[in-house]
């Protein structure tokens, strides 16, 4: 019995003031996190709301990390654990996967008891990106996200996809494709578009009703939406 308890290690012991330390520095990266997504994110989706997660990520990571680590047990058993989850919504944009990652990454480097390197790596790696949106921040602000939406019936044939590229070629410097999402025959398409002038607008919003009547078209400035 003796020899069975020397090769199963005991675990070390938890110390809850290191915990309630990193929880506290998880919660001040994590809000740091959030708010440089809703600043600097470019994402479609609703950046103030998906970002209400990064903190509940991140400290779940530091309690999850600080109690696994302590027992070898508890480690093999989290695998197990974590092997039946599964999540139904999926990631479309990979910048939200990327802060994600980010998240967990803070979670996990803290309740490592890593807490100097993790503060001092997230924020020069927040630092960063921060820069590089700045640098391209003139020529982010010309341009807009177009989605266009199409009832079933009225994209049938492959000719659709191609018709609609071709409008929006016309009109802009560039279309790029960003999400494509058909559901019961019905088609919606968000294009990043590079538009030399507000003229352009115009001839392009004529031109996509003309062409395809009964779609949907909308027009969104994700760099002027309200951050909350």
């Amino acid at each position: 019995m003796n020899q069975l308890e020397a090769l199963l290690p005991s675990g070390a012991p938890l110390s809850l003031t290191a915990l309630v330390i990193n929880l506290g520095v998880g919660v001040a990266l994590s809000a740091v996190l959030r708010w440089h997504f809703v600043r600097f994110a470019s994402t479609l989706a609703n950046r103030s709301e998906f970002a209400q997660v990064f903190p509940f990520i991140t400290l779940t990571t530091v309690l999850i990390i600080t109690i696994v680590k302590s027992s070898l047990a508890l480690s093999l058993g989290l695998v197990g654990a974590l092997s039946i989850v599964r999540f139904r919504t999926p990631i479309k944009e990979p910048e939200e996967l990327a802060y994600l990652f980010m998240a967990i990454a803070i979670g996990l480097g803290l309740g490592a008891d890593q807490t100097v390197p993790t503060v001092l790596a997230s924020l020069l790696i927040l630092a960063v990106i921060a820069l590089f949106r700045w640098q391209h921040r003139d020529i982010e602000q010309k341009n807009l996200f177009l989605s266009i939406s199409s009832p079933a019936g009225e994209t049938e044939g492959e000719g659709f996809l191609q018709s609609l590229n071709e409008v929006v070629q016309r009109h802009s410097n560039a279309g790029d494709v960003r999400r494509v999402d058909v559901r019961d025959g019905a088609i919606e398409v968000v294009y990043f578009l590079d538009l030399a002038s507000s003229g352009n607008l115009t001839t392009l919003m004529d031109d996509l009703r003309g062409s395809f009547p009964g779609a949907g078209v909308t027009f969104i400035d994700q760099n002027r939406l309200p951050s909350l």
